[in-house]
């Protein structure tokens, strides 16, 4: 599994997003497919980069992962339509992550919180790495 500490020295850092709440159509059965729910995503990202820990240009805004732009990719594949698996939708999201070439690794959770009762939630996370061969499971 990959380390998601930070670590100057190899110029990484953990970028997230917690508790991004939805209302996604995410489930088997037809009551989930028909009617939007409740989903909470979390996000957490293994980003390159060359300026830290506080290198040349290490305050310039473009040459970091905006946590807005992680947001609203994640908001945009949730609410895109019926997603049958949690499973699903949390790969989704991480592959959707890992398009942008500075992150080396995505680890997506997605819980469904009012699914069962005196449950506070249940869900899956998803992990995947980007390699010199493009990406992998993890």
């Amino acid at each position: 599994m990959t380390s998601y500490i930070p670590d100057a020295a190899r110029g990484l850092r953990r970028v997230f997003v917690r508790d991004l709440t939805v209302q996604a159509r995410l489930g088997v059965y037809p009551r989930e497919e028909a009617a939007p729910q409740r989903v909470v995503i979390g996000i957490e990202l293994l980003v390159e980069d060359d300026a830290a820990p506080a290198g040349v240009g290490a305050d310039r805004l473009e040459r970091v992962v905006d946590y807005a732009v992680v947001a609203d990719r994640a908001r945009a594949v949730a609410t895109g339509g019926h997603t049958r698996l949690a499973e699903t939708l949390a790969e989704r999201i991480a592959l959707a992550c890992l398009e942008d070439p500075r992150v080396r690794a995505s680890r997506v959770t997605v819980e469904k919180p009012d699914i069962l009762p005196g449950v506070g939630a249940v869900g899956v996370s998803v992990e995947r790495v980007r390699n010199d061969a493009g990406v992998s499971q993890g």
